[in-house]
C-alpha cells in the first residue's frame, strides 16, 4: 500500500509541476528538480522523506519499500 501511495503522490507533484510551469511561472520547474534529486538521493542512501511521512501517517508498507528496497 504504501509503494501505491508514494507512485501516486510523486506522479501527481510532477505533472503538477509542469502544469504550473506552462501556465503560471517557469520557476516551478525546480520543483521537478527537488523531486528527481531526492529520487536519486533516495537510490543511494535508502532513505526517502516521503515514505517517512506516509508511514507515520499510518500507511502500512505492505510490499516491500516505495523509495528503496531494503534487504
Amino acid at each position: 500500500m504504501l509503494n501505491t501511495y508514494f507512485r501516486v503522490i510523486v506522479g501527481t507533484m510532477v505533472l503538477l509541476s509542469v502544469v504550473l510551469t506552462v501556465y503560471v511561472n517557469p520557476n516551478w520547474m525546480w520543483l521537478t528538480v527537488f523531486i528527481g534529486i531526492n529520487l536519486i538521493q533516495s537510490a543511494f542512501t535508502k532513505w526517502c522523506l516521503l515514505e517517512t511521512i506516509l508511514q507515520k501517517l499510518g500507511v502500512k508498507n505492505t510490499a516491500g519499500a516505495s523509495c528503496s528496497t531494503k534487504i
